[in-house]
């Protein structure tokens, strides 16, 4: 700070610059509510459809949010400048008073390019001399505490434009969501994050347990914190990020007491560091930016050099487990992996022994069993956090068809006929169909899946547009062309070979949610309708199972197969079961309607309507239920439990989140999860049904009412006619029209029919060809 500047301060620009800020966060504050309450409530409550689906829902949500971050951004400035103004202002205060009362002592302070000298007049005894000859004592303590002054007003001056400059960069595009309610909060964030960075870059060797304690608990304080995150990454840099985190797993590179007496806590670490790394990517600064371009690059790439060591992805990779990484930073990061898989691998050729952990060094996972040596696993569970990166990635061609490395080769038609010929694989493709994935196993000699159930997480959330393990009931998430491409690829590769599915069931709950968000396409495939061959009755079906976005376009039998693994997993199996009861009574709930326009309308007859919901419905219960049976096998009684209680944990997921009646628009319609209210949402058709579903499940009556496979087929196809013709009735109910009665039984005999059609396709032969069961 020049000792000129604050002594002849003139505050006027900047207290008028913080009446405008403050002026502008008053104005934001009207424009966020608006964006909230209007722009983006209508936008929630409109019908979506095509484009708008895709991109115009999108953007208004997106700048909703915009209006939001800009008010905490102009917030944030706004209590930063007025607090660093008040505190100059005082500055400036004491420095004029320190002034006049050295003057009255006969010292004269003297200023010049930005210093100052303090020194005795050359008289004393004039004007204003009240005290006398001044002290070399006086002097010198008006010198100190002029230059204290200067220091604190520098301070506090540098310390305004550092918080500001960093919450300026952290978003090129757009506004931060940082927030502070004082220039003082976000100095001591920063300043925490350099005391950390500190204690992270000693050698391992040196840090203590009291190190690891006050690293650990700073980084779960501040992880959230943008400022902290961005800070404390750039300061301990990529390179010491890997060394840091890999130094402290091995016991021969950390400190003894260290790795004895606080191991039980690294997997806290783990989880604060990965999140703490995950905030700070989502930084566009031009630190952070270098940052993310170093780590990639250092990814395949030994940690220690010549010394050996890890490669950086596979370290890098276990802080990847927890937190929302940046997309784009996940893209790149994925891109140079699997260009490390091909070249370590020779396209996949020759397995994964790169990464197959051998014990020669120490673990790098702490979360979970398995080591952390094979790099996918923490990169796909990363995946899952970020469906936008997770669909790209997945959608990325692997190896190309005429690339002359190309190991894969596939029979055209599947006849057996034809010569196998070179085939392009997606990277989807590579990891679920080809790819030898190191072997691990746990304490207990079981093999350990975490790698691939990382691959399901991460599907799920490519597909679906939402971070896996999330049942979307509020919120309609339209599929766009990317992930619906995807869709189609996972259902083409089940049908093609089931064990892919059920030899790894253990994928299938993610697999039966996605299932469970497609099912308006999956309906329509079972419709056998043909687009192009019958336009006009595919534009029925279309308003009979209207889809939000691009629909996924997939074959009847294809389903049927994909269905049938899905099913054999409880969890894969309760998905869809509860999913399709929760989509078939809003169908009935919307086309019963009297009042839906006729452009919406999927026939004017009411019991064609009926009879083709109660079908489809009918057809893809009775395809879980045949994969339910074929999974039973000797183990019924305790099977069948597994089964139960895993469709009664959907209530939970589903149960009091959703607190508000959702329309049943096309576009709720078209999202089979959106106001599957039960509870909360008492009153609907789907509450209605779902109650049953859930109640069934609860008190276990498959298992009551039937002593073999046969009879418990049979009582499941019973009870979905139930769940059918509840439907029915509850909706004709709720419209008061005349003919319930005749609908429920409509809907029973067509529920009926598609339970025998599914027997049918699944055992290769025509729908319609088994009319009784026994």
């Amino acid at each position: 700070m020049d000792f000129d500047a604050l002594r002849h301060a003139n505050f006027a620009l900047l207290d008028a610059a913080i009446t405008d800020w403050g002026t502008l966060v008053r104005n934001l504050e009207t424009l966020k509510t608006d964006a909230e309450n209007g722009l983006h409530k209508k936008a929630n409550k409109a019908e979506w459809a095509g484009v708008n689906a895709q991109v115009s829902k999108e953007f208004i949500d997106k700048t909703a949010k915009e209006f939001v971050d800009a008010h905490t951004q102009a917030t944030t400035i706004h209590n930063i400048l007025r607090d660093t103004c008040d505190e100059l202002k005082g500055y400036h205060g004491q420095l004029l008073q320190a002034i006049e009362r050295g003057e009255k002592k006969g010292i004269k302070v003297v200023s010049g390019k930005g210093t100052f000298t303090v020194s005795a007049r050359d008289s004393s005894g004039g004007e204003g001399d009240t005290e006398g000859k001044p002290t070399q004592a006086d002097i010198d303590s008006l010198r100190d505490e002029l230059q204290a002054i200067i220091d604190k007003a520098t301070e506090s001056d540098t310390s305004a434009k550092t918080v500001l400059q960093a919450i300026s960069d952290q978003s090129k595009l757009g506004f931060s969501d940082a927030s502070y309610k004082d220039r003082d909060s976000a100095e001591a964030v920063i300043k925490a994050a350099d005391e950390l960075a500190k204690l992270a870059r000693k050698n391992p060797q040196d840090l203590t347990v009291a190190d690891f304690d006050k690293l650990n608990a700073g980084l779960k304080k501040y992880a959230g914190d943008e400022l902290f995150a961005e800070e404390f990454a750039t300061q301990l840099g990529p390179k010491k990020t890997l060394e840091f985190w890999a130094g402290i797993n091995d016991p021969h590179r950390a400190d003894w007491d260290l790795a004895h007496k606080r191991r039980n806590q690294f997997d806290d670490l783990q989880r604060n560091l990965s999140l703490t790394l995950a905030h700070a990517t989502q930084s566009d600064s031009t630190a952070m930016t270098e940052w993310k371009r170093k780590m990639i690059d250092l990814g395949d790439k030994a940690i220690y050099g010549n010394r050996g060591g890890p490669m950086g992805f596979q370290v890098m990779s276990n802080l990847m487990r927890t937190g929302d990484y940046d997309d784009q930073f996940l893209e790149d990061y994925g891109t140079k992996l699997m260009a490390t898989e091909r070249k370590l691998t020779d396209n996949g050729r020759h397995g994964n022994g790169a990464w197959q952990y051998l014990g020669v060094f120490a673990p790098l996972n702490q979360i979970g069993e398995d080591s952390g040596y094979d790099p996918l696993t923490g990169y796909l569970k990363a995946l899952s956090n970020s469906p936008d990166a997770a669909t790209e990635f997945f959608n990325q061609q692997y190896v190309s068809k005429d690339d002359p490395d190309n190991p894969f080769e596939r029979d055209p038609d599947g006849s057996g006929e034809k010569k196998p010929q070179k085939v392009s694989l997606s990277n989807f493709q590579y990891l679920f169909e080809e790819r030898e994935w190191p072997q691990e196993t746990d304490s207990h000699g079981d093999e350990i899946i975490t790698g691939k159930n990382n691959l399901a997480l991460a599907l799920e959330a490519a597909t679906t547009g939402h971070p896996a393990g999330v049942v979307p009931v509020n919120t309609v998430i339209p599929h766009n062309v990317d992930q619906a491409k995807l869709f189609q690829a996972i259902v083409s590769s089940v049908a093609d070979d089931p064990e892919r599915l059920t030899k790894n069931g253990y994928m299938s709950d993610s697999m039966g949610q996605i299932a469970s968000e497609y099912l308006p396409d999956i309906n329509r495939a079972a419709t056998d309708v043909d687009a192009h061959a019958d336009a006009k009755s595919w534009q029925a079906i279309e308003r009979l199972y209207p889809v939000a976005g691009e629909g996924a376009v997939l074959n009847h039998r294809d389903v049927t197969k994909f269905l049938f693994a899905v099913g054999q997993n409880e969890e894969g199996y309760a998905a869809v079961e509860v999913g399709q009861n929760s989509y078939m009574a809003k169908l009935m709930e919307h086309h019963l309607d009297p009042d839906l326009p006729t452009d919406q309308r999927f026939s004017q007859d009411t019991k064609t309507t009926v009879r083709y919901i109660s079908g489809l419905s009918g057809e893809i219960s009775g395809t879980l239920g045949l994969g339910r049976q074929e999974a039973l096998g000797e183990e019924a009684a305790q099977k069948d439990k597994d089964f139960d209680y895993a469709i009664s944990q959907y209530k939970n997921l589903i149960s009091g989140s959703v607190g508000t009646a959702v329309g049943v628009g096309t576009s709720t319609i078209a999202t089979p999860w959106v106001g599957a209210a039960i509870g909360g949402g008492a009153g609907t058709v789907t509450s209605v049904v779902l109650e049953r579903v859930f109640k069934d499940a609860e008190g276990h009556a498959l298992e009551e009412t039937a002593d073999d496979m046969g009879d418990r087929w049979q009582s499941s196809l019973s009870q979905n006619n139930e769940y059918v013709a509840l439907a029915a009735r509850t909706a004709a109910d709720k419209y008061h029209l005349s003919n319930s009665d005749d609908l429920t039984i409509w809907a029973r005999e067509s529920a009926r029919q598609g339970y025998f059609n599914a027997r049918s396709i699944v055992d290769g032969q025509a729908p319609g060809s088994i009319t009784n069961f026994t």
